[in-house]
Parts: structure tokens; sequence; C-alpha cells
């Protein structure tokens, strides 16, 4: 198999990886109340502290319109809450309440052991090396995807 071959075949794969991710984090969300989508947007928020939607959106890499929503359903459920922007009048901060944020770590600590037992049948440099690639070649489409943008 060609480069160009391996790298498309590569790139496919991504798909049912994060089916498969996405199957494993929604089998452990059953019970929390949380989505998901929801899951995504606490994350965020908890790595990066209060944020706009727009700003949730970027680090997602999805629509704001459709960020706007998954937020919403955060608020509904008491996961998170608008705060004053001092950056931005118009714009809300979205931020964790206490609920959310408890929720969120006890999510992300089960899901990092479940990610620490996995680690174990893979070797590091390998690991490394395919997270470089993986960087690389969202970098080169992403680049691509603002040529054809402008």
């Amino acid at each position: 198999m060609n480069k160009s071959n391996q790298l498309y075949q590569l790139i496919w794969m991504s798909r049912p990886l994060m089916q498969a991710a996405e199957a494993l984090v929604e089998r452990n969300l059953k019970g929390s109340g949380l989505t998901v989508r929801m899951r995504a947007v606490l994350e965020v928020i908890a790595r990066y502290g209060s944020l706009s939607v727009p700003e949730i959106a970027n680090h997602l890499h999805i629509n704001r319109q459709y960020v706007q929503v998954m937020v919403n359903e955060t608020i509904a459920q008491g996961f998170t809450q608008k705060m004053p922007n001092p950056r931005h009048q118009k714009s809300v901060l979205i931020a964790l309440t206490e609920t959310g944020d408890q929720l969120i770590g006890r999510v992300m600590s089960l899901e990092q052991s479940v990610v620490s037992d996995l680690a174990v049948n893979f070797d590091e440099a390998k690991i490394d090396d395919a997270h470089k690639l993986m960087s690389e070649l969202l970098t080169a489409l992403q680049a691509d995807e603002k040529k054809e943008q402008s």
C-alpha cells in the first residue's frame, strides 16, 4: 500500500475510533444526567475556565449555534451557569456550577482510569508518534479548509 492510501485509511479509521470512544464515554455517563455532548461542554470549561459560547465552539471545532444548544442543555440541568463577561457586555461567560464541577471531575477521573488501563497495551513511543502524526494531519486539513474559505 502506498503512502497516500495509508494516509487515506488512517483518516477514515478516525471515524470508527471516535464512535467506539463515544460509546465508551456514553456507557460511563449512564445515570449521571449527562449526555456525550453536554460532557464535552463541561470538559472544555473545566479545562479552560469560564468561556463564551464562541470560545467553547472554537475549542470543540464545531458550529457556534450547535454549541449554544449544548450549553442551554447544561444550564437547564444545573451543570453550568451564565456569568457576566468583563470583556464583552452582550456576550456572557459560561461557568461550571459546583454540581457541574464535581460531576465532570468524577467523569473525567473514571475516563482517565479506563485510558490508563488501555495504555499498558501500547508502546509509549508509538503513542507519541501517533499523536504527532494526528496533530500534523489535523493542522494540514484545517489549513486546507481555511484556504477554501478565503
